[in-house]
């Protein structure tokens, strides 16, 4: 079993995940590019974080992009710099974060996230271990080591042309598949007695069996990090010294009936009403409701999105 999961190291006892930490720390002394993939608040950028403190360059920085949160007008600038008078508005020399992470590791997350400009430009990157600024007419030199993530299907989004197959091979040497915590049920209460023991002092001390078993038939969209944060709301919300089965039903808010077939229920339905009852809770704040279920906003604008489109079509 793992330790701090906010450091480099997991809580799990699970035989998949603890395989995927055995071949995450062999090859993180070798130089391969990796590619982490996993649903969101899995563990994505910690595995990274602990791929990089076990290798050779664990004295240089670890620089994390979050490909999916930078808008696409600014990721180049952003991952490859520019010169002054580049555009309007480059009113100096910036380096590129490519520059930041030389002799180091460079965390792309959400990689499937970029578009085709930036991915061409990576994968000339990764290719000849040299990069432009924008605007600028010289290479430069790096040595940087990237390891990627995502949580969708690369093959998928090959398939339906918004990913370069080409740029996909140079970033999957090795494959790393992080375990969904609803695959996971034996871990909940280790995690549950870590996160409790964690950040802020509380009168709450444990959980009750059966709330316990209730949370286990949890399938838990935003994975560890929505557990996290769920104990966060426990530990202020419910009464002390046990929170109870009836506690975890009203902050969780799924039903009877979900929780008692959890192998028939609609995940798509119940992960909807999920979040629209976390953004009830925090009155339409999108970016702490975000923050509650362990997601990034823009996932939540494009799930937003997505639930007004059915809408629009179930209304045809």
């Amino acid at each position: 079993m793992g330790s701090k999961r906010s450091g480099t190291s997991f809580i799990t006892a699970d035989p998949h995940l603890m395989s995927v930490l055995a071949m995450a720390d062999k090859i993180a002394k070798s130089d391969v590019s990796c590619l982490i993939q996993g649903e969101s608040g899995t563990g994505k950028e910690v595995l990274a974080k602990r791929i990089h403190a076990a290798s050779f360059r664990s004295a240089k920085p670890l620089v994390t992009v979050n490909c999916g949160a930078i808008q696409e007008t600014l990721i180049l600038s952003e991952l490859f710099g520019h010169e002054k008078g580049a555009f309007t508005g480059a009113t100096h020399q910036k380096p590129g974060l490519v520059e930041t992470a030389n002799g180091g590791t460079l965390f792309l997350d959400e990689i499937a996230e970029l578009g085709f400009e930036v991915q061409s430009k990576l994968l000339r990157f990764l290719q000849e271990g040299e990069s432009f600024r924008i605007g600028g007419k010289a290479p430069i030199k790096l040595n940087v080591r990237v390891v990627s993530a995502t949580n969708k299907d690369p093959l998928e989004r090959i398939k339906a042309g918004l990913f370069r197959e080409d740029l996909y091979y140079r970033i999957n040497t090795v494959t790393l598949s992080l375990t969904p915590l609803r695959r996971r049920p034996n871990d909940i209460e280790p995690l549950l007695s870590e996160f409790l023991k964690a950040g802020a002092p509380s009168e709450v001390k444990g959980f009750t069996a059966d709330a316990i078993t209730k949370l286990k038939s949890y399938p838990w969209p935003g994975n560890v990090r929505e557990l996290q944060n769920a104990v966060e709301r426990f530990k202020i919300l419910c009464d002390p010294p046990l929170v109870t089965v009836d506690e975890v039903v009203k902050h969780l808010n799924f039903g009877q009936e979900a929780a008692s077939q959890p192998e028939t229920f609609d995940l798509s339905l119940l992960e909807k009403h999920h979040i629209f009852h976390v953004l009830s809770h925090f009155e339409g704040n999108k970016t702490k409701a975000a923050q509650a279920m362990g997601i990034t906003v823009k996932t939540l604008y494009n799930k937003l999105a997505r639930y007004q489109s059915e809408r629009g079509q179930s209304l045809n």
